[in-house]
């Protein structure tokens, strides 16, 4: 069996980290970006429809081979390879010799996926793989039924196992009104990421824009994003943050010890000057910000 997808390529561009987003893997550098096409989820909001939903005679896709994706990446100055913009898995094989070549080479690599995989899967990679940028779409798994036409567990399950073989996690949760904002099914959520990935694993919260076959919901009000941010805030989480929400105070790397502000964003521009290599240049604490691979 040979996939279909292998090296066929329908976007490529040279992002910000931040707009994975990845907020403490290399943050400040760019990261080549590929997607192809194809996902293992059909959710009626998804924000790429154009590639998740298309075949390779339905759209123009170029070929480029593991070994010539690495040298863009080296010949862009970029430090990391993301596979992104649709489900990584749907390449998978692709994405693996990738990796292999990219870490030779002292690049790093990222998968932003939906982390609807095996176990297995993600074990046979992680030599290659150092960060997991992963959606929890929701803390319900009658929302991935009925939305994503998924399960909830199997991406908790590798999401644990991505914990266990050492890679970066950090998680996003597109808010929708009305469908995955309920504050209890939030909260349990954050127990969740506190008890099985700890408090240093940062959570993104995502303001929902109406998308797809789900243009009749409302954006997401901005306090009730605040209002999450302060649940996780309280409940231990040190690196809660919020995005699609323009410049906001939220969107800031703060040291949990001091409070201080470190790492200040706005937009993709990104200021590190009161990071002191991975400590907070205030009171020294040490911040879990990965900064070379």
């Amino acid at each position: 069996m040979y996939a279909q997808t292998y090296g066929k390529v329908s976007a490529e561009a040279v992002d910000p980290i931040e707009k994975k987003p990845l907020n403490h893997f290399l943050p400040g550098t760019t990261s080549y970006s590929l997607g192809s096409i194809g996902c293992n989820f059909s959710c009626s909001h998804c924000q790429n429809w154009h590639i998740s939903k298309a075949t390779p005679a339905s759209i123009a896709l170029q070929t480029i081979p593991p070994e010539e994706g690495v040298n863009r990446a080296i010949q862009k100055r970029c430090s990391s390879i993301s596979w992104t913009y649709n489900e990584p898995t749907m390449w998978y094989e692709y994405t693996e010799d990738m990796a292999d070549i990219a870490h030779t080479k002292g690049l790093g690599t990222i998968y932003v996926t939906n982390g609807y995989m095996t176990e297995d899967a993600l074990s046979e990679l992680s030599p290659f793989l150092n960060a997991w940028r992963v959606d929890i779409k929701a803390f319900s798994d009658d929302f991935y039924r009925t939305v994503c036409k998924a399960r909830l567990q199997p991406v908790l399950d590798t999401t644990i196992r991505a914990r266990e073989l050492g890679l970066h996690i950090e998680t996003v949760t597109l808010v929708i009104p009305g469908l995955n904002d309920d504050m209890q099914e939030i909260k349990n959520l954050i127990q969740w990421v506190l008890t099985n990935l700890g408090p240093d694993t940062p959570m993104h919260f995502t303001r929902f824009h109406p998308d797809y076959k789900m243009t009749e919901r409302p954006a997401t009000p901005i306090k009730t994003l605040e209002k999450i941010y302060e649940c996780a805030k309280e409940s231990g989480l040190h690196y809660p943050y919020l995005g699609n929400v323009g410049s906001h105070q939220y969107e800031h790397t703060y040291c949990p010890s001091c409070g201080e502000k470190i790492i200040e964003r706005t937009g993709y521009t990104v200021s590190t000057a009161h990071l002191n290599g991975t400590q907070c240049a205030h009171c020294n604490t040490d911040i879990a910000v990965i900064r070379n691979v």
